[in-house]
């Protein structure tokens, strides 16, 4: 009689968990023996509950990569182990940076954040009432998201390959008309985001993702994080995972996000989403009057949205706190910054629909109790 197909699955879950128990850690500073158990704890509680094959974190203290580890399998079929250095898909955590390359160019005087953004991309149309930078910024420019939302819909399962984002992104929505008027509503759009990156590539004339790996990654020593090329032969990419109905971990729907890189297409590492958060914390990537108007939520005209330019804003024990989570096929990515403590959170899970965020806020606390 065949045996059940679960049955491998579930050994190579144990053997995730087994490795969670010792993972690969890789360090710049240290992290108190006893905050690390507890770290250790909380993720492998919450990869038991969830199946999670892999997860990558780093821990951000006193403004300095304080310790980073992977836990469990980047690859379930040939387990290989996750690393501090293994490459994750971002989803929606590749907007922080694009919001950073936005800012930085806002503050060499070269984007108008007020200005209307044909002044930036021509390609897309006037729809009748500007729409700025900043709105886009903040989710208020009424850009629709994907197209209803839809699981199946051909942008939330793309299999073209754009190799120009920014021209294949406006390609699904610039003959759209807009959900809402320019700064009423809050709506949040990864589309809006790829005028946000055209915007980025005419203010420094050269294409977006060049002057983000220059102006963004070189000086935050992100040296791991690259488009998600699902062509390209990318070392230490993860693989990619979702559960079926009922619940069994299999491969995660295909997926092409070379149409949406600035709102949701960058690989990056536990490690380098840990210099990222660094780089902000020490004003190296934009001025620290900068990070705070980013951290300020927009405020529609119909009411107020924790949202800023690029961060959530919200609170963790009374403490300000700015991050941005993301997801989408075989991804859940969370970042959390604690600017006061200076102090900082990083995860990267490698399947979809599990609760990064909510890690990250567990991780948070164990570390504000370590200080």
């Amino acid at each position: 009689m065949r045996s059940s197909s679960r049955v491998p699955q579930l050994l190579f879950l144990a053997f995730a968990i087994a490795l969670s128990v010792q993972p690969a850690p890789a360090q710049t500073g240290r992290l108190p023996a006893a905050t690390r158990a507890k770290v250790d704890d909380a993720v492998a509680r919450f990869m038991a509950r969830t199946s999670a094959p892999g997860v990558a974190v780093a821990v951000v203290l006193d403004g300095e990569f304080t310790w980073a580890a992977g836990y469990g399998l980047a690859d379930l079929e040939n387990q290989v182990p996750v690393t501090p250095a293994t490459l994750f898909r971002l989803a929606s955590v590749s907007k922080p940076i694009t919001a950073v390359a936005a800012m930085e160019l806002w503050e060499q005087g070269k984007v108008d954040l007020d200005a209307p953004i044909q002044k930036y991309c021509p390609a897309f149309p006037d729809k009748g009432a500007p729409i700025t930078t900043r709105e886009l910024l903040g989710h208020l420019g009424g850009i629709r998201h994907y197209r209803d939302g839809k699981e199946g819909d051909a942008e939330v399962n793309n299999t073209i390959h754009f190799g120009d984002p920014i021209a294949g992104g406006l390609s699904f929505f610039k003959d759209d008309p807009l959900v809402y008027p320019p700064g009423t509503h809050f709506r949040y759009s990864t589309q809006g985001y790829t005028l946000v990156g055209c915007a980025v590539a005419a203010a420094a004339g050269e294409p977006y993702a060049d002057f983000v790996r220059q102006r963004v990654f070189a000086p935050a020593g992100m040296t791991e994080t690259q488009v998600d090329d699902r062509f390209a032969v990318i070392p230490h990419r993860t693989r990619f995972y979702q559960k079926d109905p009922s619940g069994k971990v299999i491969n995660a729907e295909f997926l092409d996000s070379s149409y949406k890189i600035p709102g949701g297409g960058w690989l990056s590492s536990a490690s380098d989403m840990a210099r990222f958060e660094v780089a902000l914390l020490a004003g190296t990537l934009v001025k620290p009057a900068t990070l705070a108007l980013m951290s300020t939520p927009l405020k529609p005209f119909d009411g107020f949205h924790s949202y800023g330019l690029g961060f959530f804003a919200d609170k963790l024990d009374g403490l300000d706190t700015i991050s941005h989570s993301g997801g989408q096929q075989g991804t859940s990515t969370d970042i959390l910054l604690i600017p006061g403590r200076r102090a900082g959170i990083v995860v990267l899970i490698n399947i979809e629909h599990e609760g990064a965020s909510d890690l990250a806020v567990e991780l948070g606390k164990i570390v504000l109790a370590s200080q």
